[in-house]
């Protein structure tokens, strides 16, 4: 399962369009106007209905965001301090993330094994984002993931 995520470049907040494989819109990203923090929403295109949510932690050294799915919170994700290579602590799913030197690319590890792959666009107008997972299960955990990755970048 692939999504295409592309951030908006005329927008006061960060929002973002997601496309599947075949260019058709799943997901529509909104964020609040808050100063301190990042708050996006996700919402379902067909249905307008949201569906996730990630609230960044006041008062962290490294950024730390909460993922909310359905209503119910899944986990967090922290940027870890590193010198070369970014990492994450991602506490749900048992996933490790770590990406590569500029920090375009991550890998998604499962218990040793590569469960999906997020890889940014170097040479384009906006952030954009190939969300890569083989089991279409992980696809909005996966989003919500990428969706804090950005974000924690951001800093």
């Amino acid at each position: 399962m692939k999504l295409c995520i592309r951030q908006r470049v005329f927008s006061w907040t960060d929002s973002y369009d997601v496309y599947d494989e075949w260019g058709n819109p799943r997901y529509e990203v909104r964020a609040e106007f808050f100063p301190l923090a990042h708050l996006l929403h996700i919402y379902e295109r067909s249905t307008g209905r949201e569906v996730g949510f990630i609230r960044e932690g006041l008062m962290t050294l490294m950024p730390k965001f909460s993922i909310i799915m359905d209503g119910q919170e899944i986990g967090t994700v922290r940027r870890e301090f590193t010198l070369f290579r970014p990492r994450y602590q991602v506490d749900y799913r048992n996933w490790d993330v770590t990406g590569d030197l500029m920090g375009w690319d991550y890998q998604i590890v499962e218990r040793g094994h590569t469960v999906g792959t997020i890889s940014k666009q170097v040479f384009s107008w906006s952030d954009t984002y190939t969300l890569d997972f083989a089991d279409p299960a992980d696809e909005l955990p996966g989003l919500l993931l990428v969706l804090a990755i950005d974000a924690a970048n951001c800093h």
